[in-house]
């Protein structure tokens, strides 16, 4: 007889269906698994082996195969180690065969019994949910798995001799609670900033529209302080947004205690960070770095001392909102709709520009410097901001009246303008402006005879590309609903474009 066990493999934040099938039969004594295994499911033998002996089970001196079906399907990761158990307890008579049916199981096992937390369980809760399934998690998850639905049976045993008593009816476990855990931004308020009213501005103008940002400016006038900032004045997640961000956290492993967050995540990777930590990808195509930073902030400070390459790869997920990792025997995609902010010095030694003094390798130095950065690269970023010195008399007054709730509450509004037009247009995926196609964009952002005069003179100008002309049309479009305004005019148009003239300067200068 063949006992089977649900559970599933990952594929990106997929979770697709895996039979796992445990056959006991007479013969030498061995142990194998096949399907396709990794090592760590490899390994699993030898948990499950400790862990049945830890629990009063000795495994039969008999032919034990395990298949993990289908066979084409690469197995990784050290969550099949439950389901394998379970199956084997089922073919030995610990637990009743149909104990298990219209269950998926994840779990790992510890070699006494216990059970430990996997990567994934919120994906294979909502995959198990949309099968009709229930599911069986380790203890320290079952609050993740909770929020798959309200209605899903969900066991969370924290070991092996728990699980059995509830399954035999000596013992009930109760459905575990789904919890939310406060992700606040640290006590950081845009207050802290003194002076620097133009680029507080620039940041309010792209939290509202969900605009990539950058800052160029010298060492010490603000710029990180400014970006830390940004998570305090972005509006909490919803609640579909939050399963989305919850399930690649979940595949990559970052979920403390079982508790999701409402916050927009804000990922800040060192410049040394590599391609494969940046997009994603290694031996197990693991979700990088602007994946992490779905729906919320990626913040690449000291911007041209990241590798060019590194750099180069955002152009595409900046565009299409997902990445692709496509390797020889794996192609995973990994959603990744992202709001970059960026700062950098304008030269090697950061002083360029600055009041009497004169750099010793005069302008080529800050040329060079800028120069690491790709033309197709800074074209994608909405707003190129110089970010001055800060002077002493800004420092001595007294901090500013107006904080990240003030700021907060009009980002918030602007938010809530937009996601009502575009879902009045047939189109609730969109919740930003910077989200909108060309075509959308010329039925929402349509200027006003002096504004349209105003784009087309500057555009020829500045020659601006196509990309370029459409994302001061975004801006723009951020602009008019921050103000409250329902057609672009000249003034909105007016402060999008001098967003763009520090990004055209080096193209003129060319």
């Amino acid at each position: 007889m063949i006992q089977r066990v649900a559970t599933v493999a990952f594929e990106g934040v997929e979770a697709r269906p895996v039979d796992v099938q445990v056959h006991v039969a007479a013969g030498l004594p061995a142990f194998t698994i096949v399907g396709l295994p990794d090592k760590a499911v490899t390994e699993a033998k030898e948990r499950v082996r400790a862990a049945l002996i830890a629990s009063g089970l000795a495994l039969p001196a008999r032919r034990i195969t395990v298949n993990l079906a289908p066979a084409d399907l690469p197995k990784e990761g050290s969550h099949y180690d439950l389901p394998i158990a379970l199956g084997l307890m089922a073919a030995i008579g610990a637990i009743p065969s149909d104990a298990l049916n219209g269950f998926t199981v994840v779990g790992e096992l510890g070699l006494d019994g216990s059970i430990a937390s996997v990567a994934g369980v919120l994906p294979a809760a909502i995959g198990a949910n949309a099968r009709g399934h229930g599911l069986i998690c380790p203890a320290a998850c079952g609050a993740e798995a909770a929020w798959a639905s309200p209605e899903m049976e969900i066991l969370a045993p924290s070991s092996l001799i728990q699980l059995a008593n509830h399954v035999t009816g000596r013992q009930v476990l109760a459905r575990p609670d789904p919890r939310l855990r406060d992700a606040r931004s640290g006590g950081l308020d845009l207050r802290d900033v003194k002076g620097q009213e133009t680029a507080k501005r620039a940041l309010e103008v792209a939290a509202a529209g969900g605009h990539n940002l950058l800052y160029v400016g010298p060492p010490g006038s603000g710029k990180s302080m400014l970006a830390q900032r940004l998570p305090s004045i972005l509006p909490p997640l919803v609640p579909g947004e939050m399963l989305a961000v919850s399930m690649i956290a979940s595949v990559a492993g970052n979920i403390e205690d079982g508790a999701l967050i409402d916050r927009r995540p804000f990922r800040a990777p060192h410049h040394s960070a590599s391609m494969a930590a940046m997009v994603g990808g290694g031996l197990k195509a693991r979700p990088g770095e602007v994946s992490l930073a779905h729906l919320g902030v990626l913040f690449l400070d000291e911007l041209p001392e990241f590798s060019a390459q590194v750099l180069d790869s955002l152009r595409q997920p900046l565009e299409s909102g997902e990445v692709m990792i496509a390797r020889a025997n794996n192609r995973v995609s990994y959603p990744a709709r992202f709001q970059l902010v960026a700062a950098m010095n304008p030269c090697k030694c950061g002083r360029a520009g600055e009041p009497g003094y004169t750099c010793k390798r005069g302008p080529r130095c800050a040329e060079e410097y800028q120069a690491r950065l790709s033309g197709p690269f800074l074209d994608r970023i909405d707003i190129h901001l110089e970010v001055p010195a800060v002077s002493a008399a800004d420092l001595v007054l007294p901090a500013p009246a107006e904080g990240s709730a003030e700021v907060a509450a009009r980002v918030a509004a602007a938010r809530a303008l937009q996601r009502e037009r575009y879902a009045a247009l047939g189109r609730p995926d969109i919740a930003t402006n910077a989200e909108a196609t060309g075509t959308l964009l010329d039925e929402v952002a349509r200027p006003d005879a002096a504004g349209a005069a105003l784009l087309r003179d500057a555009a020829d100008a500045m020659r601006l590309s196509a990309r370029g002309y459409h994302r001061v049309l975004k801006v723009a479009r951020t602009l008019a609903d921050l103000s409250g305004a329902e057609t672009l005019g000249r003034a909105h148009l007016a402060e999008a474009l001098a967003y763009r003239a520090l990004a055209d300067r080096p193209r003129a200068a060319a």
